[in-house]
């Protein structure tokens, strides 16, 4: 039985549902001779801000019972720094190119799209207004609604290319940050981003961060994800990128049932990359069983 797995969001096609979470995947270059990145439905590359950037202090880590905490604070190359370094490696794949995007200053979104969007091996944008671990701009921007559509608007005016809000996780009611991206011209969003979080060493009594705080990922965060995938198919008919401890293939196919249309591989890719091989052949394999014909026959099926 053959299945359609491909999705489109905007002018962007993937090839299958699934991606990788930004900041777990670096910039493709890391998981080359682990992962055939052909395989994917798209790569999304670690933030990008206009300039190159150091990030937190070190310990920037922290493995919990039921995920990570991380506080890495957004190192990166900058705008500039990615075109030279993996523009022409990222060129040798067929497959998508998604950069995800930040600023301390909302003018700082819009000069990142600038530098980027004549090169053609980007395909579409996720707008990062939702991490928790640095000090300006992003979570800021990413839970005040007026502060969100203003930063989406801004980078809907610089591109035609298909633009993605990462929303916040700790908001009062995500559906209102979802109408909003909807009204403002995104072309999808995705969820959801770490929950603010904190461990702390017993013995020291000093926090196990760096940062004192930091984003918690992994296992304990998916039920939290898959609520709040749910809650934003509700409220926008966008389609929703969603994310938080896919560590199986059922786990995917969870969010999509929840009204995800495609989905992102992060934590899991720093214990076992092949997971997200086996998510895409899982998917697949799930849709053959239930007689599905496509990867969007299961979107929002979750009877509720």
């Amino acid at each position: 039985m053959d299945v359609d797995l491909k999705i489109r969001i905007g002018s962007m096609e993937m090839k299958n549902p699934v991606t990788v979470a930004s900041g777990t995947f670096g910039y493709g270059p890391e998981y080359a001779e682990l992962v055939d990145l052909n395989r994917l439905g798209a790569i999304t590359v670690k933030g990008i801000g206009p300039m190159e950037t150091l990030g937190n202090p070190t310990p920037r880590t922290f493995e919990t019972r039921g995920g990570m905490l991380n506080a890495i604070g957004l190192p990166g190359p900058g705008a500039e720094g990615f075109i030279k370094k993996y523009i022409p490696f990222l060129k040798q794949y067929d497959v998508p190119v998604i950069v995800n995007i930040w600023g301390k200053a909302m003018e700082d979104y819009g000069t990142v799209v600038e530098m980027l969007d004549g090169e053609d091996t980007v395909s579409a944008y996720e707008i990062n207004l939702s991490c928790p671990n640095v000090k300006e701009g992003g979570s800021a921007f990413g839970t005040d609604t007026d502060s969100f559509s203003r930063v989406v608007e801004l980078v809907r005016g610089k591109t035609q290319k298909p633009i993605i809000p990462k929303l916040a996780p700790n908001v009062p009611d995500l559906g209102k940050f979802a109408k909003a991206a909807e009204d403002c011209g995104a072309d999808a969003i995705s969820i959801m981003n770490t929950m603010p979080a904190m461990a702390i060493d017993i013995e020291t009594l000093e926090p196990e961060l760096a940062n004192r705080t930091g984003g918690l990922s992994g296992p304990a965060i998916k039920p939290i994800a898959i609520k709040l995938v749910w809650d934003a198919a509700k409220a926008t008919n966008l389609p929703i990128i969603g994310m938080g401890g896919i560590f199986e293939p059922e786990d995917a196919i969870e969010f999509m049932l929840a009204g995800a249309s495609a989905v992102a591989v992060g934590t899991a890719n720093f214990s076992d990359p092949s997971t997200i091989v086996r998510v895409i052949d899982g998917i697949e394999g799930y849709l053959i069983k239930k007689g599905h014909g496509s990867a969007a026959d299961i979107v929002g099926m979750v009877k509720a």
